[in-house]
């Protein structure tokens, strides 16, 4: 069986190991395509705070049923996605409904092997079904569920402003559900070509660079008001840092990036604006279904997302160009049917 492994940061490789072994309330799921994300990324480069080596990646998962359990709700053959935040069910934000950022939370690809690998096996309740979906868009449902999620946390207002800062797919994921809310959506980012598939591929209008007139600018598109709700999406300490500036008084900050290291806010800034602060982890079972709503209709072009696709096999001597070309990959998607 065909696996992806990192061993350590810098070192991907292909190996072939033992077919997993499935518990008897098990999916066996033969994977398809997986998605490559930022926190792939991450991992590679040795800056993941969640992660211990060695390491199968993969959380974007797309694939068939192979085996299922007698009275499963899934048949053999049938194409899933998988919700891969493996809660425990019992503690405190399992009980409180919030499965997401349960205490002891084990998601596959950083806290337990993922799926860049021939066959998975996940609990039943992990798997989503994706009929309807190509095999391409139920590799991406993840991602743009941690974007819909963000969104949802922040219960934004038709009309509102909202400003997303990093303008990766993750962020453009928040953009896009924003958008959908009725906000009125300011994207922001230091790479220009991201903000020019930004407004190409996907027709937003209202984007900043972020350089040293990236405040000025702000202040004149919100007559000096700023943002009711800034979506941090950059990884970069010193702009989740900075992000704090562009929040309206009475306004909302959405932490939607994960990194290593302290953040820290100037108090008086923070209080002067009765800032609500949020952070925003993974997703739910209702985030996932509104973003294959989405797919299934239409309203999310995921042709557009899907910039470039890889052999498995490929991978390890392709990953160092996907994170060089870091301005025009938008969505790398591994293929496990290419030969």
């Amino acid at each position: 069986m065909l696996t992806i492994i990192c061993d350590e940061p810098l070192v991907l490789r292909a190996a072939e190991r033992a077919p997993p072994v499935r518990r008897a309330d098990d999916l066996l799921v033969r994977i398809r395509r997986v998605g490559l994300c930022g926190t792939d990324y991450h991992i590679f480069a040795g800056d993941q705070p969640f992660l211990d080596y060695p390491r199968v990646m993969g959380h974007e998962l797309a694939g068939e049923v192979v085996e299922a359990p007698a009275g499963s709700a899934f048949r053999v053959g049938q194409l899933v996605t998988i919700n891969p935040y493996l809660a425990c069910g019992a503690c405190v934000a399992c009980r409180a409904g919030k499965p997401n950022c349960c205490a002891a939370v084990a998601v596959l690809g950083v806290h337990v092997d993922g799926g860049l690998a021939e066959l998975i096996a996940v609990p039943e309740r992990a798997a989503i079904d994706a009929e309807g979906l190509s095999l391409d868009q139920a590799a991406m449902v993840e991602f743009l569920a941690i974007g819909a999620h963000a969104v949802a946390r922040a219960r934004l207002r038709p009309g509102r402003r909202a400003l997303v800062k990093g303008v990766g797919p993750i962020g453009l994921a928040v953009a896009l559900f924003a958008r959908l809310d009725g906000a009125a959506v300011t994207l922001c980012d230091a790479r220009a070509p991201r903000l020019e598939r930004a407004a190409r591929d996907f027709g937003f209008d209202s984007l900043v660079r972020a350089d040293e007139t990236a405040q000025e600018r702000f202040a004149a598109l919100t007559d000096g008001d700023f943002f009711e709700t800034v979506f941090d999406a950059t990884g970069n300490l010193a702009a989740m840092r900075d992000g704090l500036n562009q929040v309206a008084h009475g306004g909302s900050y959405v932490l939607v990036s994960v990194v290593k290291g302290d953040l820290t806010f100037a108090d008086p800034e923070f209080h002067k604006r009765e800032t609500t602060l949020l952070a925003s982890r993974n997703a739910l079972a209702a985030d996932f279904a509104r973003v294959i709503a989405a797919i299934r209709d239409g309203t999310i072009d995921t042709a557009a997302l899907h910039t470039d696709s890889v052999a498995a096999r490929d991978l390890p001597a392709r990953f160092p160009e996907l994170i060089a070309r870091a301005d025009t990959v938008l969505k790398a998607i591994v293929d496990f049917d290419a030969r």
